[in-house]
């Protein structure tokens, strides 16, 4: 099924996104305002093909009714392989003193999660981010959005089973890490150095029994204050910040 942008701001910001296109569609009595001349600059200058459109088609093809004359069609998101990430992860630990991450993601369902946690991640030079194949996010616009554009430089893969995916990666070395509240090691303590898979749980549930189970430690932020916890795509780049720290702690010393 097409994954359509609707509306004049939505459009801008997956353009500045630039979240890949096959189209950008105007509705033939138009208006061209500002946002519309915004619009078609950007669509020019990423190459995206501009049509237009009966806004009869464009009534036709809105869910929400909310498209004021222009609709973009999104391309479907290059999904990676597992193999893939695993090939990116052990180049950069052959050219980063045996240090890797790649992130799963476990049942994750916000799409702007996703693509909060991408940007860290590729700041941070993870190799992946993994994801289920069903009951978790894909990449969306929502995702180009709050990704700033870094979905487009990280490799994403899906998998069918996270359990055995994270059982997979022990075979290849990775220490699997979990992010739980109930941990008993903060990031501080725990050894969050080397070959790391570290693991996100669902925003309101957590960590699943059996990916629980496939963990060999976990780990918490350390807190203070009064509130229950930070957004998991917050915590994400904390504890991914602290295998940076460590992992060239390590290096240096």
């Amino acid at each position: 099924m097409a994954d359509y942008i609707e509306g004049k701001r939505p459009v801008i910001e997956a353009l500045r996104a630039q979240m890949p296109m096959k189209c950008v569609m105007l509705a033939d009595n138009l208006q061209q305002d500002g946002q519309v001349k915004d619009i078609l600059r950007k669509a020019r200058q990423f190459n995206v093909p501009v049509k237009t459109v009966t806004r009869r088609k464009l009534d036709d093809m809105s869910e929400r009714g909310s498209h004021q004359g222009v609709m973009a069609q999104a391309l479907p998101y290059p999904y990676s392989s597992f193999k893939e990430i695993l090939r990116g992860a052990e180049k950069h630990a052959e050219d980063h003193d045996g240090n890797a991450l790649i992130m799963v993601l476990d049942h994750i369902t916000d799409a702007g999660n996703l693509g909060a946690i991408a940007r860290s991640a590729e700041i941070v030079g993870a190799s992946g981010v993994i994801i289920p194949n069903k009951r978790s996010a894909h990449v969306t616009a929502a995702t180009y959005k709050s990704s700033a554009g870094a979905i487009n430089h990280i490799k994403c893969a899906q998998v069918s089973n996270i359990a055995q995916t994270l059982e997979r990666l022990k075979t290849e070395g990775y220490w699997v890490a979990g992010a739980s509240e109930e941990a008993h090691y903060t990031v501080w303590e725990a050894p969050l150095h080397g070959k790391i898979a570290l693991v996100m749980g669902n925003e309101g549930e957590g960590l699943s029994r059996l990916t629980l189970e496939s963990c060999d430690f976990l780990t918490r932020l350390p807190q203070e204050g009064k509130v229950g916890s930070l957004n998991v795509a917050q915590a994400a780049t904390a504890i991914m910040y602290e295998w940076m720290r460590q992992s060239t702690v390590k290096a240096q010393g």
